[in-house]
Order: structure tokens, then sequence, then C-alpha cells
């Protein structure tokens, strides 16, 4: 395998599903854990690394929104806002790790306040560029997303380990 010429800014995995929950608050001893759940469409698992920018995110959305990954009902692979269907962003910085004998390193990751800001960028730009598309934004889809630096509980049903690695 050729190595590349580019560091990798960001890593981002991408899982068609038809139901998927992400639970976004871990229960406290006050209250019940919070949960966020899309139904038919897709998962993206994203990782910022060193020296990611926001000059990056443009880019992201566009092609993650524009990827034609989703399969229709008629078998054809068309975009999520094509579909039209749901999407859950879910911050993965295991994404990052390299192995170290035994264990995994995390050292390329961004730092957790860059990491923070990137994620937010990432979500607002998502949400912008998905209700751009009158299709998308009329037929109820949503956009979800988990909550940066929290350990987080994902129940998913697919039709198919139909998973897509990407990098920027």
């Amino acid at each position: 395998m050729a190595a590349l010429d580019r560091e990798v800014a960001a890593r981002v995995v991408l899982q068609q599903c038809l139901h998927a929950k992400l639970q976004v608050k871990p229960p406290a001893e006050d209250s019940d854990a919070e949960w966020v759940e899309i139904q038919r469409g897709m998962v993206m698992y994203v990782c910022f690394f060193k020296g990611a920018t926001k000059d990056l995110i443009p880019k992201m959305v566009s092609s993650l929104v524009n990827v034609k990954l989703s399969e229709s009902d008629s078998g054809k692979h068309v975009s999520i806002t094509e579909l039209p269907g749901d999407v859950l962003i879910v911050p993965q910085a295991t994404l990052g790790g390299k192995s170290k004998g035994r264990c995994m390193q995390y050292h390329s990751n961004a730092g957790k306040e860059q990491g923070m800001e990137l994620y937010a960028h990432l979500t607002a730009q998502c949400q912008k560029e998905l209700e751009t598309h009158a299709r998308w934004s009329e037929s109820g889809a949503v956009l979800r997303y988990g909550t940066y630096g929290n350990r987080q509980v994902l129940k998913l049903d697919t039709n198919g380990p139909y998973t897509h690695l990407l990098e920027f």
C-alpha cells in the first residue's frame, strides 16, 4: 500500500442505518439518561486530528451530505438528501487510534478544546447544508448528534454492514 503524501486532518466512518439511538447524557442519581434517536438514514462517526482547522469543515460537510451511499427503495445509491433520510453524528475519538504493542494510543487526535470546537462547527454546518435541500427539509428528516467528550451508548439497526471510511 502506498503511503499518503498528506496528513489526515479528519476521519469519518459512514454507516447506513434503519434506526439508531444514542445516549447523549448518562443517567445521574436524580435523572434518567438522555437519548437522541433517528430512523432510516446514516450515522457519521467523526474524529479530528491535530492540525485540523475550521477551513476543513465546508469540504467535509459537502462530501458527507452529497456522497451517494444511501440505498433507496429501488436499490439505487443516493445521497442522504435525495433519500431523504435522518442523520446522526457521533464524535468518535477512537477512530484516531494507532496500535502500539497491545495498547491503543491517540497521540495524533486533536486536543479536547480544538476537537469540541471543530465538532460544533461540523454539526452546525451540516444542519445548514441539509436545510438548503428542500426535499430533505420538507420530508421531516432530522439531524441529531452526540455529546463531544462523553462516552456514549449506541443502539443501531442496519440493513447490512454497509460502512465506508472517508479521510479529509
